[in-house]
């Protein structure tokens, strides 16, 4: 059992994007290429398939929402329609091999903790800022790009 959902970006968002090839909240245009790196897609959570995969990179502020205080960058999501990231699968077990930055942020954005982690420290390190009552949520980050890639929050699978 896990103590956290895993939250991707909203299905409405990445559709709204791939419809519009527009940023939402921000209207810059969105770029189509195909996939020179892995990802992951910050709907699905799964990597592009290098080469093959079309993806679409826009820009996206992940503290839309929950802060008033914006901190947009780029993210990418598959071009074609994927299925979001069940919240409830728990960490998604592939990126563990990637280095990857763990934010932990109080409510006002407030920054709490960051630790950079690559395997099997990222999840115990996820669970035990969670435990802290001055942490609302997580973002993950990967560490070589510095890109968002996804929010863990309190709530977890039985």
């Amino acid at each position: 059992m896990t103590n956290f959902r895993v939250v991707g970006i909203p299905t409405r968002v990445a559709e709204k994007v791939r419809a519009t090839l527009r940023s939402p909240g921000y209207g810059h245009p969105a770029h189509t290429e195909v996939a020179s790196g892995y990802g992951p897609c910050r709907h699905c959570l799964q990597y592009f398939a290098e080469g093959e995969d079309r993806r679409i990179l826009f820009t996206y502020d992940p503290f839309h929402g929950l802060e008033s205080l914006p901190q947009p960058g780029p993210v990418f999501v598959h071009a074609d329609p994927c299925e979001r990231y069940d919240e409830r699968a728990g960490f998604p077990s592939h990126l563990l091999a990637h280095p990857l930055s763990v934010i932990a942020y109080g409510r006002g954005r407030i920054l709490r903790a960051e630790r950079h982690l690559t395997g099997r420290d990222v999840e115990p390190a996820v669970a035990e800022l969670l435990e802290k009552p001055d942490v609302d949520y997580i973002h993950v980050r990967d560490t070589e790009a510095g890109c968002y890639d996804f929010r863990v929050e309190r709530g977890g699978t039985a």
